[in-house]
């Protein structure tokens, strides 16, 4: 993240700082020269101490770097920039991405699902909305620590534990977090935990790319642990530190797309999720079937989802909701969801 973070303040948060917490003259210059003489405009010819942050690129700081009174290493500023960039950074990746999903992948025909519900797709990012802010909050510290070297993160390749770990992290950290999550989010069905934090994001019972961040703030965070622990447990690469997050947030929004590719043995894929979404007590995990067959959870989806003629169908459809509003009654008690006036008469045919 201190790459990350490096960009973030050349590009824009060393202009920020230095306009909201401007230095002042008797101290601007500690942060380069112990000269009491140096002056703004002398500072701007001086050569900077700043050191970046990988030996694969640099990145000359401008002379903003220098006009606030928190310098680029200070934990406050650190901490409120790493706040801003998992905030909107986020945001940014969750509107591009899942706007793309939803309107090139997801299939349009689901807003007829009698089980989908009323201004679903502004519910969904309006969750997003308040979510995210508070995420960010409790995911801030993790790449904090990161940023000030507590973490086992390393640039170059060489500093790799042996040579062929470069490669081995990332199955090493999909195995890993899907292992957690899979019991993180499976504790977040117990009924005494479900109501109060899960129960948000099964909301969405025909999910739509939009769905994929649209959680508790507690509930997205408990999720994230798993991701954020990991570079402190394990070594990995700083960039590809990077990648895997941006893959995580380009698979949560995958096996929310309603777009049923393939009926893999291994991947826990958009079917599978689907089937968690409809059914409740299935499918946990999130890369992967593995802890869902070992734990006894695992579901396998429908033949009937992989054909678009099938799972579009009256009969599907009238298979899913009878059996979900059973599990549902179980599961939440009485339905406090809003499907609007057609979703309902849908159900009345159906019943």
């Amino acid at each position: 993240m201190d790459i990350v973070l490096e960009i973030a303040d050349t590009f824009l948060f060393d202009r920020f700082w230095s306009t909201v917490y401007p230095a002042s003259t008797l101290n601007y210059p500690k942060y380069a020269v112990q000269d009491a003489t140096t002056t703004f405009s002398s500072m701007r010819e001086l050569p900077t101490a700043i050191h970046s942050s990988t030996q694969f690129f640099q990145l000359a700081p401008s002379q903003y770097a220098y006009m606030s009174e928190w310098p680029r290493d200070n934990i406050w500023r650190q901490f409120f920039s790493l706040y801003l960039i998992t905030w909107l950074f986020g945001l940014v990746l969750y509107l591009v991405f899942a706007s793309l999903s939803y309107l090139f992948i997801f299939d349009h025909a689901t807003f007829t699902h009698p089980k989908y519900l009323k201004h679903q797709v502004k519910l969904e990012i309006r969750q997003t909305m308040i979510s995210m802010p508070l995420m960010a909050i409790f995911t801030a510290p993790f790449f904090l620590l990161e940023v000030r070297g507590y973490g086992k993160l390393y640039d170059a390749p060489s500093d790799a534990p042996f040579a062929l770990y470069n490669f081995l992290q990332f199955p090493l950290f999909i195995a890993f977090t899907d292992l957690c999550i899979y019991w993180i989010h499976r504790g977040l069905h117990h009924p005494k935990i479900y109501k109060t934090l899960h129960k948000p994001h099964h909301k969405w019972i025909m999910p739509t790319p939009y769905a994929s961040h649209a959680f508790h703030p507690m509930d997205g965070f408990a999720q994230s642990i798993p991701y954020h622990v990991f570079p402190f447990i394990f070594p990995l690469q700083k960039f590809a530190y990077i990648a895997l997050f941006a893959f995580i947030n380009f698979w949560t929004i995958f096996i929310h797309d309603g777009e049923y590719v393939a009926n893999s043995y291994i991947l826990n894929g958009a079917a599978c999720h689907t089937m968690h979404h409809l059914y409740f007590n299935y499918n946990y995990g999130q890369f992967t079937t593995l802890w869902d067959r070992l734990g006894g959870s695992y579901r396998q989806p429908n033949d009937e989802l992989f054909s678009r003629e099938s799972k579009m169908s009256k009969a599907e459809w009238e298979r899913q909701t009878k059996e979900m509003e059973k599990l549902q009654k179980e599961v939440e008690g009485d339905d406090d969801r809003d499907y609007g006036q057609e979703s309902r008469r849908l159900q009345k045919k159906v019943m």
